[in-house]
């Protein structure tokens, strides 16, 4: 490079010299910016991908726990007001309680705090649920209290 350049001084003079060294730090500059930029868009981008995916794992986590909530819900409804301890029975509900505690851990904290306190209030009165009215009535509006819990986390999704 450098005996290519002083063969073009010695035979164009010192203003073809000044021309590449601006060339050349054009380029340099361009190149730095370039890689600049270039970090800062893949930054971003694989920033962007893990959070998207963090969003869809909440969002599948939530959907599940309001199908199991559903389901607990028609559960107890069937022990309350059919007596069908095979459609209503408590070790089913059990099942339920505990994978929708598991499940909302991943949602977030507010919805595992309620879905926490469906538990304990599952396991004080689930032996009360066949005879009681006012124990399903608070059993089916902590259950209505986890699920808008989950609207307010979906909401809050970036």
């Amino acid at each position: 490079m450098l005996k290519c350049r002083r063969i073009i001084e010695y035979w164009f003079g010192k203003r073809i010299k000044v021309d590449i060294d601006r060339k050349l730090k054009l380029f340099y500059i361009t190149s730095i910016f370039s890689m600049v930029f270039a970090v800062l868009g893949f930054s971003y981008n694989a920033w962007r991908m893990e959070l998207t995916e963090d969003n869809s794992n909440i969002r599948t986590a939530a959907f599940e726990v309001l199908a199991q909530l559903s389901e607990m819900q028609q559960m107890i409804y069937a022990a309350h007001y059919d007596n069908d301890l095979q459609e209503g029975n408590p070790r089913k509900i059990w099942v339920k309680v505990g994978l929708i505690l598991d499940l909302s851990a991943l949602i977030s904290v507010q919805v595992e705090a309620q879905a926490n306190e469906l538990k304990n209030l599952w396991g004080e009165s689930w032996e009360q649920v066949n005879d009681d009215e006012a124990i399903t009535q608070r059993l089916i509006t902590q259950i209505d209290n986890v699920r808008k819990a989950i609207k307010v986390a979906l909401q809050d999704l970036q």
